[in-house]
């Protein structure tokens, strides 16, 4: 549930351009992927699980060994049912744009990849620059028209 603290023109307008994109009939020449990251804890076993037998379930203890932390980065093309996933060890501007490239390459031949993301510091075309230089940092983040979502920040 979204708790919106104050609805003024900026959050309006985001949404509205939001709600526009997600209208528009599937189109190959401008896909639209819609990416967020989560971190998550990695856990091991203490005690071996005791496997599964007909009629009865895998059994786990609920003991844990913490492994460290992850973060799993998703994007997805929700109208043609494409999905991008994957695994980093942070939640950096390096990996971010890492993952960019990735899904560029995904699409050969666009006009523009609209890319609906939330406003994290490392979504911005200077991660892509910090990462691969002016000239391909620049040249990838244009493969993209970024479309923020709306600041839910009190005001």
């Amino acid at each position: 549930m979204w708790c919106v603290a104050e609805l003024d023109e900026e959050y309006i307008a985001r949404m509205e351009e939001l709600l526009g994109l997600y209208e528009k009939p599937v189109c190959e020449r401008a896909p639209v992927v819609c990416i967020d990251e989560k971190p998550v804890v990695l856990h091991a076993d203490t005690r071996s699980p005791i496997a599964m037998k007909p009629g009865r379930v895998a059994r786990r203890d609920y003991e844990y060994k913490r492994c460290g932390t992850a973060n799993v980065v998703c994007g997805i093309e929700p109208q043609a049912g494409r999905h991008f996933t994957k695994v980093t060890p942070a939640r950096c501007s390096a990996q971010f744009a890492d993952y960019l490239l990735d899904i560029a390459a995904s699409y050969g031949e666009t006009d523009t990849i609209h890319l609906v993301m939330d406003n994290l510091s490392t979504h911005t075309r200077k991660a892509l620059v910090q990462r691969f230089g002016e000239k391909a940092g620049g040249w990838l983040w244009k493969r993209f028209t970024a479309h923020y979502t709306p600041s839910m920040e009190a005001g």
